[in-house]
């Protein structure tokens, strides 16, 4: 059995039929070339598409002989559906049914923000993180827009690509050399109101909101921004802001960066289920330590400050965010017109 669908809307990508090659129909047309990663549900290939010559990215999802499709993959297919319409997301191109398998082809970015920080091995300039902020808070807005949590921001899922020499800002100088793109939404889920509870297991540690390690389940979109603000400070210190090994030890590095949380801080904090009033009572480190690149930059802490309140209601979000006087300057019609294209 062999499927296939292009997911379209403002966003349709026109991809050359196969009915002009007839060997290459199905999973025939990609050229496996290597193993690029490998997760929870499924292997990610880079492959070339013997069509176009472009290579793409393959994720393949082992179908169980009794249920079919995993669910978490369907849930996936839909999300990124519902998703579909940014620029700043990754495009699923088609989806293929061979071989006992599901196959997703999706486009392919040259590296990942960790790839990309592991390779400069130092912090990036404000110059080039402001627009790489933007675009990523743009696809967060997105997503949150479409009822989409990701749950899994972190840098193994920012896929970034040179931006073409034919688009507007490409280039070293420009105003967008790089363009990023929000990937893998394999532990995503849809949110709608009342709030329902979720699972705490989601989000890597480094990246994982305060409200999530302190047990609570009916949580929203704020668990995103909160991930998007380690990933700010990532790109500017070239390290992670709070590399724990445990969740315990996750916890106690955000309270000794940022002070432990109080009842005027955090109104709603002691009604967590894993919150202890014995805490070690911490004061927030200066923003000029724990962001040494932000030192001069009052725009700048403001927004990381905001992104990192402890209260997830009163946690900026990606809309107001997007508008935050530390983009000014932007020429943010770059951005959006890519958006619309």
């Amino acid at each position: 059995m062999a499927g296939v669908l292009c997911f379209g809307g403002s966003r349709e990508l026109h991809r050359p039929s196969a009915s002009r090659h007839p060997a290459l129909v199905g999973m025939a047309r990609y050229q496996t070339l290597q193993k690029i990663g490998e997760g929870m549900y499924g292997v990610v290939y880079r492959a070339l598409d013997r069509i176009t010559n472009e290579h793409v990215a393959i994720k393949r999802v082992m179908l169980d002989a009794d249920e079919g499709v995993p669910c978490t993959a369907m849930r996936e297919i839909s999300l990124l559906k519902d998703a579909n319409g940014c620029d700043n997301i990754v495009r699923l191109l088609e989806i293929h049914v061979e071989h006992g398998a599901l196959w997703l082809i999706f486009e392919h970015l040259e590296c990942d923000l960790h790839h990309f920080l592991t390779s400069t091995n130092q912090g990036l300039p404000l110059s080039a993180v402001r627009p790489l902020l933007y675009q990523l808070l743009l696809a967060v807005h997105h997503c949150h827009a479409n009822r989409v949590l990701h749950r899994d921001i972190k840098p193994h899922n920012v896929l970034m690509r040179r931006t073409p020499a034919t688009e507007p800002g490409a280039g070293p100088d420009g105003a967008r050399p790089w363009t990023l793109k929000l990937a893998d939404f394999g532990l995503a889920r849809v949110f709608n109101l009342p709030l329902r509870a979720y699972t705490h297991e989601v989000v890597t540690l480094w990246y994982r909101a305060p409200e999530i390690l302190l047990g609570l389940r009916t949580y929203s979109w704020s668990v995103d921004i909160w991930s998007v603000a380690c990933l700010l400070v990532e790109m500017l210190n070239g390290k992670p802001l709070f590399p724990g090994d445990s969740e315990i030890d996750q916890i106690m590095r955000i309270f000794r960066g940022l002070g432990t949380p109080d009842a005027d801080r955090w109104p709603s904090i002691a009604a967590l289920p894993e919150w202890k009033g014995c805490y070690p009572k911490w004061r927030a480190q200066p923003w000029a330590q724990l962001v040494p690149a932000l030192a001069d930059d009052p725009s700048g802490q403001d927004l990381l400050a905001r992104m990192l309140w402890y209260d997830p209601d009163e946690r900026i979000a990606a809309f107001d965010a997007l508008a935050h006087p530390f983009f000014d300057g932007l020429d943010k019609e770059l951005f959006h017109a890519a958006t619309r294209r």
